[in-house]
């Protein structure tokens, strides 16, 4: 079953645009940083490994693409107009801009203008041997770690912010999965509060009942304490 197209975005590591004597020029930057822990959105917490991308690298035709757009190749690494490699920082793409190409320029200055200053790169993980997910601590949301992606395109991007990451629906639902002890937690805790009221409750049902005034507001109050422990319970 294939897996759903993920996005993450990266905006702690500046694209550059380089230009040699007589060359055109090259926009370089970093799609993904190794070992940085990223909380993505609500759902959880994720790390890509060292070396998670050194087999797609290798075998896949990467595009560099600008805002994920097939409109704007500006680069590929079959027709070797793009180098998409992987160092120990991360995902490295290099990309050779086409002068005849005028929205691939428009790019590049946009770039050098520092008008467009973060990357992003998509993905899927494909096996579930590609991952893996911890709780390792309870007051904090799920981890999972990459440990091998196939990337599809990675490039500039204007606008990189939580906003354009995309998640699969199978990773919600592992981390919901995985988030479950949070409302277990959480019923047990209400269950603990809980029981001073259940006695408070069991104490006043039990008084003896004398018919009077004193009496027939006792028994109200015990009604009351009854149907609050009730209406609290989980």
């Amino acid at each position: 079953m294939a897996r759903e197209i993920e996005r993450r975005m990266v905006t702690s590591a500046l694209i550059e645009v380089r230009a040699k004597d007589g060359a055109s020029p090259s926009i370089e930057g970093y799609g993904a940083l190794y070992g940085v822990e990223t909380v993505i959105g609500d759902y959880f917490r994720e790390v890509i490994a060292p070396g998670a991308f050194s087999d797609t690298v290798q075998d896949d035709d990467i595009r560099v693409l600008f805002n994920h757009s097939p409109n704007y190749v500006l680069g590929r690494n079959a027709a070797r107009t793009a180098d998409v490699s992987e160092d120990k920082t991360g995902l490295l793409y290099v990309a050779r801009l086409n002068p005849d190409d005028p929205e691939a320029m428009s790019v590049g200055a946009k770039i050098k203008r520092r008008d467009v200053t973060g990357s992003s790169f998509s993905f899927t993980v494909e096996n579930d041997d590609d991952e893996t997910w911890t709780r390792d601590d309870p007051a904090k949301l799920p981890l999972r770690t990459i440990k091998r992606a196939r990337v599809y395109d990675v490039g500039p991007v204007t606008f990189p912010a939580y906003e354009e990451t995309t998640v699969s629906a199978r990773s919600k639902n592992i981390a919901g999965e995985l988030g479950g002890a949070d409302k277990a937690a959480a019923a047990k805790a209400a269950a603990v509060q809980q029981q001073p009221a259940d006695a408070a409750a069991q104490r006043t049902a039990t008084t003896p009942v004398v018919d009077d005034d004193a009496g027939k507001q006792r028994r109200e109050e015990a009604r009351e304490a009854v149907n609050k422990a009730k209406a609290w319970r989980p």
